[in-house]
């Protein structure tokens, strides 16, 4: 039997055309795993970063990861380790072997802070990481604007509102 056709209740199936979202109740009665947010956010996020992103890093000579910190560095300029773990949504330990590699081929600068055992490792970007993202920044742009062009301008409006909003909510 196909997925999402036979919700437990014994309701008749939604319109495959519909959205199991528009109806929710307090339980989420009907949800199942393919229509979840989290779900949903995980495939785009995933098939984007193969499709938008990877192309135009690869090109420069960089990784996914690696892309996501210089352009993190590059509009922060500088930023404390543990800061730039947060806002790159990736763990400690990819972000650190990250900025080594980084650091090797000269796009990264990273320097101790303080005087005690636990030193703050602050991350800037280096001149010429600041240049090759440069380079790469007009790419990107141009990438994930043909993702978001996908959508009419109310539904940009409406997805962007609405991100922000879930954002907001769960900080």
């Amino acid at each position: 039997m196909p997925r999402d056709t036979a919700p437990a209740n014994g309701k008749p199936a939604p319109d495959p055309g519909s959205s199991p979202w528009t109806d929710l109740d307090e339980a989420g009665s009907g949800l199942t795993v393919d229509n979840f947010l989290t779900t949903m956010l995980s495939q785009l996020v995933n098939a984007l970063r193969s499709t938008v992103t990877k192309p135009y890093a690869e090109q420069f000579g960089l990784t996914v990861p690696e892309w996501r910190i210089l352009a993190l560095l590059a509009h922060a300029r500088e930023l404390p380790f543990a800061e730039l773990v947060t806002q790159s949504t990736s763990d400690k330990a990819l972000v650190s072997r990250t900025l080594r590699l980084l650091e090797e081929r000269g796009l990264v600068r990273l320097t101790s802070a303080g005087n005690t055992p636990r030193k703050k490792l602050i991350c800037a970007i280096s001149e010429a990481g600041a240049a090759l993202h440069d380079q790469v920044m007009p790419l990107a742009r141009r990438g994930q604007a043909q993702v978001i062009r996908q959508l009419s301008p109310e539904e940009r409006e409406a997805v962007y509102q609405g991100l922000r909003k879930l954002l907001r909510t769960q900080a």
